[in-house]
């Protein structure tokens, strides 16, 4: 199967050197470009893609409320924000806006190539560590409202899978959680699945937003 790219970026140079990259690649094609959120809007209106490539700071209209309206869709393509600055606190407006991760504008293009394959199979790219900081500094940024209601929303969630968003939450990979709990990894995998779909979240990255906005995991603590 072919991951049709978008690529979404006011700099024509910096979508040249991806399209370069992505069209080496068997595996993906670059269907569609833009150079500003609007001109994204129009373009994937008609357009069928399966990743955005989402810059942030463009003019008209950014990269994050870009990637909101696109994820406000029933069944919007994949959003790999790219960002100049790590831990840029347009990167975490982007993951709450529903993307599924962020890179690096310099990251290098085995990794990049590697970040398309897995948003667009329906993993999160967001390292684990890369969360854990992103959030422990951006944790206190976090809206305070519908808190409650946010709580009960965990009550559907079993003690075994509890534990597992507060580890997911604290950054731990599927791995790592398996060894944490004596569990395989598989089981792990179907506990983050059930999690996933009990409250209607699309990936890893909002399992770990929505522990912090309940108070499930706290910045730089643990639940």
């Amino acid at each position: 199967m072919t991951i049709r790219v978008m690529l979404v970026d006011d700099q024509v140079l910096l979508r040249t050197g991806f399209r370069m990259v992505l069209a080496a690649q068997p595996d993906m094609e670059v269907v569609a470009e833009a150079g500003d959120g609007v001109e994204a809007l129009q373009v994937l209106s008609s357009t069928a893609v399966d990743v955005v490539l989402m810059d942030v700071r463009m003019p008209k209209l950014d990269g994050v409320e870009t990637t909101r309206r696109i994820c406000s869709d029933p069944e919007p393509p994949k959003v790999l924000i790219l960002t100049t600055f790590d831990l840029d606190e347009y990167a975490f407006s982007g993951l709450k806006a529903g993307a599924s991760g962020f890179m690096l504008k310099d990251v290098p293009p085995g990794e990049l190539l590697a970040a398309i394959r897995s948003v667009h199979s329906g993993d999160a790219v967001v390292a684990p560590s890369t969360t854990r900081r992103l959030l422990d500094r951006f944790a206190p940024m976090l809206p305070a409202t519908g808190g409650e209601p946010r709580h009960k929303e965990l009550e559907r969630l079993t003690e075994r899978e509890r534990e597992v968003m507060v580890l997911v939450a604290q950054g731990l990979s599927n791995g790592e959680i398996a060894a944490r709990l004596v569990l395989s990894e598989a089981t792990v995998k179907t506990h983050v699945g059930r999690i996933l779909t009990k409250l209607g979240l699309r990936d890893r990255v909002q399992v770990v937003v929505l522990a912090y906005e309940t108070g499930l995991v706290r910045a730089g603590g643990h639940g």
